[in-house]
């Protein structure tokens, strides 16, 4: 098994902007954003030494800033006298809000999710193999690999505005193979 490394001196320049535009459309505010990153930051260096090494370095701190987020509005939410908070969420079953205490903990995993999870790894990697070159290309550097979107551009020639139209499609041909192939 090929275990990953943590390298905590190279994160802010490797996640930190994928880590803002994950959380600035979910808080809407570029203080909180900041404040959040640092505090998953924080938390990282504090819990190195439980990293397993079985998730890349991204996924790993991207669990750690969504419980932080998730904290975020809790203590938004009880400052207003709200225990809970509601998630939007869209379910072929049932459709509606959900309290965010019935999500599932990202470090609580079985067998089954673990197996679920690379079953999935595999459909996406299939999916991909769909795409246009150039498309999935861009979309494994900015999506996949984290590079900076002024990387991106430089290395294709193409604009930011071309780079997000460009991630949109593949991101939607993804989800529509998906839907198709592995969600039947």
């Amino acid at each position: 098994m090929n275990l990953e490394t943590l390298n905590p001196e190279k994160w802010v320049d490797k996640y930190a902007d994928y880590l803002y535009n994950y959380t600035i459309v979910r808080v809407n505010d570029p203080i909180v954003a900041q404040d959040l990153i640092s505090e998953t930051f924080l938390a990282g260096l504090k819990a190195k030494k439980n990293f397993k090494g079985q998730a890349t370095e991204r996924t790993w701190l991207i669990s750690i800033l969504k419980r932080k987020i998730i904290d975020h509005y809790r203590k938004s939410n009880s400052a207003k006298g709200q225990a809970e908070m509601h998630i939007s969420y869209k379910d072929p079953d049932s459709e509606g809000d959900w309290l965010e205490e019935n999500a599932s903990d990202p470090f609580d995993r079985t067998a089954e999710d673990l197996m679920e999870n690379e079953e999935l790894r595999l459909a996406i990697l299939d999916c991909m193999g769909n795409l246009p070159d150039r498309q999935a290309e861009i979309f494994t550097m900015k999506t996949i690999d984290g590079f900076d979107t002024d990387v991106v551009c430089k290395e294709f020639n193409i604009t930011p505005s071309n780079l997000w139209v460009t991630i949109h499609r593949a991101r939607k041909s993804l989800m529509e193979c998906l839907e198709k192939n592995w969600l039947k």
